[in-house]
């Protein structure tokens, strides 16, 4: 036969043509009145094609377009939905400095095939939240034909990779367009190649998102590769897609004309584009220090990472081949340029490194939690010799969710009777949030009950799909579906299956989980769902576990693994069941967010103490195991964490939720479904982050590009001159004369005023731009001090290149210290201390 390929595009009437405006912003995903709107088209296959809007408008029947036309309760439906929208749109601009976020991965919605996990889903969710907040902010990315992949599993329980590609038609992307109509892009030197990005543009409510893609027929079948898959690939790939992201990401920035204020590098993936942004102030006529100091005023990075194993890192050989002629453009030596990602410059054998990359060209870095910024400035203490770990400038956001993308329409409808009208405006306020109080206890418990009847019939349907096409028995099947309760105490755990966070923990002892799940008056239900990367064994050897429990006969129906998690998938998962299970190992969980989406809903979590929980827990609204190691020896640790659980679970879960009134209802429980509501969701909602970012990073970023980039960059030079000069000399420092109280052979009395007085020969550096100060220290071990006071000297005289420097202080301490006089540059464009990273000690 001779076919030939033709596309029948369809054509709404004029009637219906606001439904592709609509359906070609992003912004239905989170407007529930828009979702019952494209279901109502056609529900069963709405769901079919992943909720997708634009696919099930371009494959809508003819017949059906005339029936809508016609159905004037659709209209009516559709012109309200359009109203909301246009209203929505309409709101100006929050004022503040203007944004340029990059992220190698979004998770904005299932049929969006541009995330993995949690650090997608993060992006997407403050993508959302910049739009409801109304900032001036947009994104960069890449957009992918592959994407990650869809998790199939064998009948062995191995995990299957499969990647079936997105059609970008039957996306919300329309390309971006140069003046004369073509399509514009962006042209990014690859190990000797010019690798061709054409520029796409995703709508998100009030801000952009822009994607770059290489699959296209001007590159070879290598560079179109670039684009297939997020995290496919061997380093050198990841290396390409990193040069991609960042270089070709602010290539497209300046081919359309934006003109951000602040560079937001979420995590390392992006730290290329600082960079090329070097790149271009040098070629502008800037010196190399100049440009350093003009890209870190406006660059704040955040890492999400608590392990150094966990940063992106490229031999040097490989980056010789890729990046060498940047050194040239930049005006310095290859080895600097590779000093930029190493923290030994001189070690030969040290990777590249991404993180440290990042941070030694961003102003400002953040962990994703209070914890994660411990853990992080203790992992990145040996960058700046001289200071402990708290005296690191880096701080942290705890990140958190996009509230209407994860809460439950009828738990919404439920807090609006009692919260206010437009009071998800006011999300973070705990005093609105508290009102759950004032709503019955059985109203809530059977919203509650609904949605975790509706998550057990998906549970069962999916079963009955997947493991047919497994090629299960009949009856497996038929076991595993009849074991499910309805009335069920149902916990859930879904996330990335790596090895660190211990999916498999609860089936340390088999044996008692088994007297635990198989009481007949109080059924238990384990939920598992995730993927594990297809580099990883350790985690997929987790699934293979789960799925070997989950067919005994002692544990079917009650022991089960969900494949192919995704987010519609964790949405049900959220929002229906009634304990939210956690278990890292500590302290590697950075923040994590699965949990803040339970928490919305009114699931209680019980978690380790680590990330997001660690500040989170209360003890009347969840429960924690400890934060602090018992064993060294982590299958110690597992073992005893195991026991903890599984006591935790017979002495407290299980009876607080099956201890019932007359009613049917737990008192008890539902005081903690209220405590989680009222007192730890409104924390960990995306406005609050967003709140955060702004008042501890990028209004001081914004402030910081302003100075320096005045009068073309004037303060910026100034100020790389001066650092420059510091360097230069700081070397040359002399102690001339240095008094103090003599503390080796004498206590020093409580309550008297500790004195010293130094006198330093400055080499010519003005001593109005040093900071002398005593630093008191407590020793904790052979390896480790911590800081407990700092007082500065003041500064009496100056004269003929020599400075005195006097104190006079109560240490205001008792015991056994060490202390030293510690001399740092000081000037009033240093942020903080490490900003420039020297430090004489007296």
């Amino acid at each position: 036969m001779k076919l030939k390929r033709i596309f029948i595009q369809n054509q709404l009437p004029e009637i219906l043509a606001p439904l592709k405006r609509l359906s070609h912003n992003i912004w239905w995903s989170w407007s529930a009145d828009a979702q019952e709107l494209f279901s109502s088209i056609d529900p069963k296959r709405f769901i079919e094609l992943n909720y997708n809007p634009v696919a099930l408008l371009e494959t809508l029947d003819p017949d059906r377009i005339q029936e809508l036309a016609k159905d004037k309760a659709f209209l009516k439906q559709l012109k309200a939905v359009e109203k909301s929208f246009d209203a929505y749109l309409a709101e100006p601009k929050k004022k503040g400095p203007k944004l340029a976020y990059f992220s190698m991965e979004y998770g904005l919605h299932i049929s969006l095939k541009l995330y993995s996990g949690g650090l997608g889903v993060l992006a997407g969710d403050y993508l959302k939240e910049a739009s409801d907040s109304n900032v001036d902010l947009f994104g960069v990315g890449l957009l992918y034909r592959y994407g990650y992949f869809n998790q199939g599993l064998s009948m062995n329980g191995d995990q299957i990779h499969l990647y079936p590609a997105q059609k970008f038609t039957q996306l919300p992307v329309e390309p971006v367009r140069n003046a004369d109509g073509t399509w514009m892009k962006v042209s990014v030197p690859i190990h000797g190649r010019i690798v061709q990005a054409k520029i796409w543009r995703l709508p998100i409510g009030r801000i952009s998102l822009f994607l770059l893609d290489t699959d296209h027929e001007d590159n070879s079948q290598d560079d179109r590769a670039l684009t297939h898959m997020l995290y496919g690939g061997d380093n050198e790939h990841r290396l390409k897609q990193e040069i991609l992201l960042g270089i070709g990401g602010v290539r497209a920035i300046e081919a359309m004309g934006l003109e951000p204020e602040v560079y937001h590098l979420n995590e390392g993936h992006a730290g290329f584009l600082s960079i090329e942004r070097l790149k271009n102030h040098v070629a502008d006529g800037m010196s190399f220090p100049e440009a350093v100091e003009a890209v870190r005023a406006s660059s704040l990075y955040t890492t999400h990472t608590p392990v150094p194993a966990g940063h992106d890192h490229f031999p040097e050989h490989m980056l010789r081949n890729y990046l060498y002629n940047y050194a040239a453009e930049l005006g310095i030596s290859w080895e600097a340029f590779v000093a930029l990602g190493r923290q030994n410059p001189n070690d030969a054998g040290e990777d590249f490194n991404m993180s440290k990359l990042s941070i030694a060209l961003s102003q400002r870095v953040n962990g994703v939690s209070k914890l994660h910024g411990e853990v992080s400035r203790e992992m990145f203490t040996t960058l700046y010799p001289g200071y402990t770990a708290e005296e690191i400038h880096i701080g942290y956001v705890t990140n958190s969710v996009h509230y209407p993308t994860w809460i439950a329409k009828d738990i919404h409808d439920l807090y609006s009777t009692k919260f206010g009208k437009d009071w998800v405006r006011d999300q973070s306020n705990k005093d609105i949030w508290r009102k759950i109080h004032e709503i019955d206890n059985k109203k809530l418990f059977d919203v509650r009950h609904k949605l975790k009847v509706r998550l057990l019939d998906y549970v069962r349907t999916k079963l009955e799909i997947d493991m047919r096409r497994r090629g299960e028995s009949p009856r497996a099947i038929i076991d595993i579906v009849s074991n499910i309760n309805n009335d069920a105490l149902v916990f859930g755990f879904a996330r990335r299956f790596a090895t660190y966070k211990r999916a498999t923990l609860l089936f340390k002892n088999e044996e008692r989980l088994r007297e635990l799940v198989n009481q007949t008056d109080k059924p238990v239900i384990f939920l598992f769902a995730g993927k594990a990367h297809p580099a990883d064994q350790g985690g997929q050897d987790l699934i293979r576990h789960i799925i070997h429990v989950s067919k005994k006969p002692e544990f079917a129906g009650k022991v089960i693994f969900l494949e192919d998690y995704n987010m519609e998938m964790a949405k049900l998962l959220t929002q229906g069941v009634d304990v939210w299970l956690n278990t890292p190992t500590r302290p590697l969980e950075a923040s994590g967010t699965s949990g803040m989406k339970a928490a919305l809903n009114g699931s209680i979590n019980f978690s380790v103490l680590d990330g997001w929980w660690a500040e989170g827990y209360r003890p009347d609204a969840g429960w924690a195991l400890p934060l602090e190691r018992t064993y060294e020896d982590q299958h110690l640790q597992n073992e005893l964490d195991a026991e903890i659980i599984y006591s935790i679970l017979e002495d407290e879960i299980i009876p607080t939720f099956y201890r019932r009134d007359k009613s049917g209802i737990s008192k008890d429980w539902m005081g903690y479904v209220k405590q989680i509501i009222a007192e730890v969701a409104p924390t960990f909602t995306m406005k609050r982050m967003m709140d955060d970012y702004y008042e501890r990073f990028y209004f001081p970023l914004g402030k910081s590009q302003q100075v320096a980039s005045k009068s073309n960059w004037k303060a910026a030079k100034e100020f790389a001159t001066w650092k420059q000069s510091v360097i230069a000399n700081w070397q040359g420092i002399e102690v001339i004369e240095s008094e103090s109280f003599d503390t080796v052979n004498k206590a020093f009395p409580l309550g008297e005023a500790f004195t010293a007085k130094v006198v330093l020969d400055t080499n010519s550096i003005d001593a109005k731009n040093l900071l002398l100060e005593v630093c008191f220290y407590e020793r904790l071990s052979e390896e480790k001090i911590r800081l407990r006071r700092t007082e500065a000297f003041a500064l009496k005289k100056q004269s003929d290149g020599k400075a005195t420097f006097e104190i006079s202080l109560d240490p205001r301490l008792a015991g056994v210290y060490e202390y030293g006089f510690r001399l740092r540059p000081n000037h009033k464009m240093m942020p903080h201390a490490q900003d420039l990273n020297l430090v004489f000690w007296v």
